[in-house]
């Protein structure tokens, strides 16, 4: 989960723990805390077991060092600008409580603020190496075509607009622009989040980072390297984050005339019964209890129990919290923003009808096994989702040969006897008007239509879609019981497969052909309003909006690292 400029910072990923294991040794605010806890529960050990007080002691005064420097490192500083905050406050508590004899004390204020740095400083490293994997989706070099025709590898980031790139079969786009020559199936979901590939023509966008299909792109530059939708959403996760650094401000005021104020009050709670006569000790232990317990540990003892039952209760169903403080944040979401492409889908394409002509010569197996025997060395996302819905079925594939790819058209091959043709649909569709109503009746519903043909004849029709969620449904309706609002979907699809797959699940309020900037407007739009709004999201065209949101929820497993980061 992730805050906008209006809250804190919060987390959840769903369904899967978050890849972290690679980054959680590398800091050293880690290797730190880690050791501190061990030198307390050691000298804890020891103390309770009746080890002479000097062991224990210097244990736990170990423990302060190894787990305090940090803190105490940053309150000289802050003492340098003359300024009090909270780092100073913990430190002199520690040191307080050691004065007075109760060094087990502050050896735990220590333990717990080493802790809270360490898992700030991790949260911040993971976000910051999403946004850089982000940038490098987009290839580290391109292929220039100069104005003779001969073509030579040069750096992406220099690209300038107005450069000719040619861009291979199987290679990625190396910046947004115009195909001016070629044809070709690109695969933009990181962008757009449309689960298949896009045919791509003279005339059509490309953006970087999208992957090229099996035909080859002559592609004109329009942005530069820095203003290419991929780094624009770089830049809009890094801004939202900087946006909610901004927020708190607020807090960081309280922080300080906090500080200052248990300051001034342990100095008279000190000083004044001196004066009054108290002997030393009383005074230094009545003013040293004070400060321990106006510590912001003390607040953070009483809050966090309850804040951690609930992080372990949502684990054992299935969401993992990054952030003790969404449980309070959750409370306050009035509105559900959701994607559509591997959230409330499975982000896979999925064989959805078989439909044979009326009195044709196939039947539905039969239509479906040579579709699949045609399309089995085929590396197009609709040729393999045919493949495998036949063997899904049992059907055992019939040997191909000739097997011929037309980009953006289909496949041919010969199969039992027939060249079998597997296309989208031609412009003598209206030759058979049987044909011609199920391939629009199945383009009505958002599905995508291939048309099977045996020498040349039409024989059938196959569906295929991004399958929904079986509990997409329920999930819908129990946002809106929640939340009392009407969830929006928001997804970079057609409207169309939008339209169709929110009928299905119950949603009004739809949003389609969004880019991930307008992603980001359509939640601001809702923030203005004066929601509280909280996206579910999974790809890396949903990180923007998932930063920018005041709740964000990734889809572990299948989520993007960015959208998992994003939920910060």
């Amino acid at each position: 989960m992730t805050t906008s400029a209006a809250t804190a910072p919060t987390a959840v990923h769903a369904l899967a723990p978050p890849r972290w294991q690679g980054v959680f040794w590398s800091l050293p605010e880690i290797r730190w805390s880690a050791g501190a806890l061990v030198l307390f529960l050691v000298g804890g050990i020891a103390q309770v077991t009746g080890a002479p007080a000097p062991a224990y002691w210097a244990l736990y005064l170990a423990c302060y060092a190894v787990g305090g420097w940090e803190p105490a490192w940053a309150a000289v500083k802050a003492l340098r600008e003359k300024t009090l905050d909270v780092d100073l406050l913990m430190i002199v508590a520690a040191l307080g409580a050691a004065a007075i004899g109760q060094v087990f004390d502050g050896a735990l204020l220590i333990v717990i603020f080493a802790t809270s740095g360490a898992l700030e400083a991790f949260a911040t490293r993971r976000t910051a190496d999403a946004v850089r994997g982000l940038t490098d989706l987009a290839p580290e070099q391109a292929t220039l075509v100069d104005g003779d025709g001969a073509d030579r590898q040069v750096a992406a980031v220099d690209l300038a607009v107005g450069d000719r790139v040619l861009v291979r079969p199987g290679e990625r786009v190396p910046g947004d622009g115009r195909v001016i020559a070629g044809a070709s199936e690109v695969n933009q979901a990181s962008i757009t989040g449309e689960p298949l590939p896009v045919d791509k023509t003279v005339g059509d966008e490309v953006f970087a980072g999208t992957s090229n299909g099996t035909g080859v792109l002559t592609v004109d530059v329009t942005r530069p390297a820095g203003d290419s939708v991929v780094a624009r959403i770089a830049t809009m996760v890094e801004e939202a984050s900087a946006t909610k650094a901004r927020t708190q401000l607020f807090i960081e005021k309280v922080e300080q005339r906090y500080s200052v104020g248990v300051v001034a009050t342990t100095l008279a709670i000190f000083t004044i019964p001196l004066l009054a006569g108290d002997d030393l000790q009383g005074a230094l232990l009545r003013s040293m209890t004070f400060l321990i317990v106006a510590s912001p540990c003390a607040v953070v003892l009483a809050t966090m129990p309850p804040l951690l039952s609930a992080i372990a209760n949502a684990g054992r169903r299935g969401v993992l919290v990054k952030s003790a403080v969404v449980m309070e944040h959750l409370g306050s979401v009035d509105v559900v923003a959701l994607d559509k492409t591997g959230t409330l889908t499975t982000g896979a394409p999925t064989v959805v009808a078989i439909r044979p002509l009326p009195a044709g010569p196939c039947g539905e197996k039969d239509l479906l096994a040579l579709a699949a025997a045609a399309e089995a060395d085929s590396e197009h996302p609709v040729g393999q989702a045919i493949v495998a819905a036949a063997r899904a079925r049992g059907i055992d594939l019939l040997p191909a040969t000739d097997f011929r790819a037309e980009v953006g058209r289909g496949i041919t091959a010969g199969v039992a006897g027939f060249t079998v043709t597997v296309a989208a649909p031609g412009p003598d569709l209206d030759r058979v008007p049987a044909l011609t109503a199920m391939v629009e009746g199945e383009q009505a519903q958002g599905h995508t239509a291939v048309v099977v043909a045996l020498d040349g004849r039409p024989v059938g029709v196959l569906a295929v879609a991004d399958e929904l969620r079986p509990e997409a449904a329920a999930a819908v309706t129990a946002l809106r019981a929640a939340t009392a609002a009407e969830p929006v979907l928001l997804t970079g699809d057609n409207a169309q497969a939008a339209a169709t797959l929110a009928a299905q699940v119950g949603l009004t309020d739809v949003r389609a052909g969004l880019l991930p900037e307008d992603k980001v407007t359509a939640v601001r739009e809702l923030q203005a309003d004066g929601r509280r709004v909280l996206l579910l999201g999974d790809g890396i065209n949903d990180a923007a909006a998932i930063a920018a949101d005041d709740v964000g929820v990734a889809m572990g497993g299948v989520g993007s690292d960015l959208a998992l980061s994003s939920a910060v």
